[in-house]
């Protein structure tokens, strides 16, 4: 069987996602799910998972009119631990981040710099609002980390979070570069 090659046809189109999205996103999160874990638990109401409380703004990407992909900037909540490593690092507050989360590409659409475009749109924004980019990132999640330490991030640490009292899972906490 032959790997499926995207259509680079036109190139993608990032852009604020409405509420008219949320469907199309819990599509292609599934088909991510699905083909990749992620993310590691299926929220019992995905849409919600896409919009938590402390969501400052999120964004989709689209190809040839569909959506393709998705990422989101939220203030650092509980949980969160880049937002704690950077802080001590700099000896600014965690407030000072704004945290990457809620990024996927559908696997139908890899290979065309989705990943990439959606990140830098993420950056910006934090940076517009004076905030400092970080993430947390599943550490068995190869793929993800990989694309952020190629567009220049740096690992902060590795840490063991308590997701549950059954669930520990090992996170790697990244920062933008400076």
């Amino acid at each position: 069987m032959s790997a499926h090659k995207p259509d680079a046809g036109t190139s993608p189109l990032i852009r604020q996602r409405t509420g008219h999205d949320l469907g199309d996103c819990v599509r292609v999160l599934a088909e991510v799910h699905e083909r990749d874990g992620y993310p590691v638990n299926w929220p019992d109401s995905p849409g919600t998972w896409l919009t938590p409380p402390s969501l400052l703004a999120a964004w989709v990407a689209e190809h040839n009119g569909r959506v393709v992909g998705h990422i989101g900037l939220s203030r650092s909540g509980e949980g969160d631990a880049a937002p704690g490593l950077w802080s001590a690092r700099t000896g600014t507050l965690p407030e000072a981040t704004a945290v990457v989360s809620r990024l996927f590409v559908a696997p139908s659409a890899r290979g065309l710099g989705i990943g990439a475009l959606l990140m830098e749109q993420a950056v910006a924004a934090a940076r517009e609002q004076g905030l400092h980019p970080v993430l947390d990132v599943v550490s068995s999640d190869t793929a993800a980390a990989a694309l952020y330490e190629r567009l220049g991030w740096r690992l902060l640490a590795t840490v063991e979070q308590r997701w549950s009292p059954e669930q520990t899972v090992s996170v790697r906490c990244y920062a933008a570069a400076n």
